[in-house]
């Protein structure tokens, strides 16, 4: 009996050292060395996860304002398997058509936001996989990199290294100001941008210790993010830092236009007066939480980026006719709910007329012939469609013109299967995101095989295309290289469309 319960013992003690040196491997093997120093991630199913490693310096106090700094370096390992603060915003909450999975956690906010998430199955540094950077949108004012629907661990499962990364918003990301012009600190109003330029930096510099590939990368975003896109694409100070680009719902060449920096800085001084500050520094000085409630306090003013000729182009569709921009492989679209997203348009034939003629000037009679809009009925609906051609496919509409590289445009219609006690808003602006990204698992929805099938699908493509530049690939529908006006319809079944708008882009794009 007691040679039994020492052998039990014995056994036990084991089994507790097997353990621990299992789990002193598992740790071991999410340990990467950075320029930075070292990091440890988790992992989960053979996915190596690493949440908020710094990428700039926080900026605090004197870096309000200022473009991103480079990261301090650390001697002891950083743990990093919990995700970082979001930027400072207004408390995040679900409303209308976007639930808890498309909204930023509401804690913690913080100006120390400039981290990024990298998700990888790489098991060597040799891997060299494709990679993948996603920029969140919010409208230039809310966002976070820890949205539940940014999940990067099913592209990670599928060859693809994911990150993910948070930029400034709102009055900190985006305020201008005589003053600040003056100080010649990269730009002036467009510190959000720098910031994502920052992070592309740290990926071209860190991410083949993640068996990524600094040479094959892909950024995309969507709504913010793919005016974000759209922005590097425009910018020099993002030249050679991608190759690839996917821009979903928004743009900088459609409806949607940028500030001059003559009214960005008007914009900053209304700020600096209503804060009662006498100069930048006193601004700096201010906590985060009164700059946020004065600037909220603004009325539609909005801080969002500004064509103020160091990071953004002063003419940005010049840039684009002549072909000054970071041409690259773009795949590019739109959702047919985009046109709901500034409220759903009632109007009146007779009212519908008078908008199109204060809006577009002498291109109005033109489009008229082309919408119909003799009935309330008929004019609302065109309504909704031109906005959201403004705003979704304008934009990639004209870089097509002008991209020497293959661009694939798609619209997306499928209408996400109901939720139990929730209301209707069919296809949705964001509503494609989880799809393409596989993780309609993130979204509390009773979903269907239909769904399920085009998540499949269409998550397919866009991996396709971030690991070659072509979206095409076995047991799929033939996608088209745009240059012969093709677009992919995503709906109940996936169709090519020729011609898709074609004439209502013409129209708008000057093209009579």
């Amino acid at each position: 009996m007691h040679c039994m319960k020492v052998t039990t013992f014995h056994l036990f003690l084991s089994l507790g050292m097997l353990l621990f040196a299992n789990t002193k491997t598992a740790a071991q093997s999410t340990l990467v060395q950075t320029k930075y120093g070292q990091i440890e991630g988790s992992s989960e199913e053979n996915i190596r996860i690493y949440q908020s490693i710094p990428f700039a310096a926080p900026p605090l106090g004197a870096l309000r304002w200022k473009a991103p700094q480079s990261p301090a370096s650390w001697t002891d390992v950083k743990k990093c398997t919990a995700f970082s603060a979001s930027p400072i915003q207004p408390k995040p909450v679900p409303f209308l058509c976007w639930s808890v999975e498309f909204i930023a956690p509401p804690e913690p906010l913080s100006e120390d936001c400039l981290y990024l998430n990298v998700w990888t199955g790489a098991s060597s540094a040799k891997e060299k996989r494709p990679v993948f950077v996603w920029i969140y949108g919010g409208g230039f004012t809310s966002g976070s990199a820890a949205c539940a629907i940014y999940d990067g661990k099913e592209y990670a499962k599928r060859g693809i290294v994911f990150v993910s990364i948070n930029y400034r918003v709102g009055a900190f990301g985006f305020m201008a100001s005589p003053d600040l012009t003056k100080e010649g600190n990269g730009s002036s109003g467009n510190y959000g941008l720098m910031d994502q330029v920052a992070a592309l930096k740290w990926v071209n510099e860190n991410i083949a210790a993640f068996g990524g590939d600094p040479e094959n990368v892909t950024i995309a975003g969507q709504s913010a993010g793919s005016m974000s896109v759209n922005a590097l694409i425009a910018s020099p100070a993002a030249k050679g830092l991608f190759q690839r680009a996917i821009m979903e719902s928004g743009g900088l060449l459609g409806g949607i236009k940028t500030a001059s920096l003559e009214d960005g800085e008007k914009a900053g001084v209304l700020l600096q007066d209503k804060m009662g500050a006498k100069t930048i520094a006193e601004m700096r000085a201010m906590p985060a939480d009164s700059v946020l409630k004065i600037s909220q306090g603004l009325g539609n003013l909005r801080f969002a980026p500004i064509r103020d000729g160091i990071f953004l182009p002063v003419d940005l569709e010049k840039t684009f006719s002549e072909k000054k921009f970071n041409q690259v492989d773009l795949l590019s679209g739109w959702v047919t709910g985009d046109g709901a997203l500034f409220g759903v348009a009632k109007t009146t034939p007779e009212a519908f007329v008078k908008m199109i003629h204060e809006t577009y000037g002498s291109k109005a009679d033109g489009l008229l012939r082309l919408v119909p809009h003799e009935t309330a009925e008929q004019a609302s609906a065109s309504q909704m469609e031109l906005t959201m051609i403004s705003f979704g496919f304008l934009s990639p509409y004209k870089i097509s013109l002008y991209n020497s590289k293959p661009v694939y445009l798609y619209e997306f219609s499928h209408v996400p299967v109901a939720k139990p006690n929730f209301p209707d808003y069919g296809a949705f602006h964001t509503s494609e995101v989880p799809y393409a990204l596989h993780n309609l698992h993130e979204w509390n929805r009773p979903w269907q095989p239909a769904d399920l099938a085009l998540e499949d699908k269409m998550s397919s493509y866009w991996i396709n295309f971030i690991k070659s530049g072509n979206p095409n690939g076995p047991n799929l529908v033939p996608w088209e290289n745009s240059h012969s006006s093709f677009t992919l319809e995503f709906g109940d079944r996936i169709e090519g469309k020729k011609n898709l708008y074609k004439n209502i882009a013409e129209t708008l794009a000057g093209k009579e």
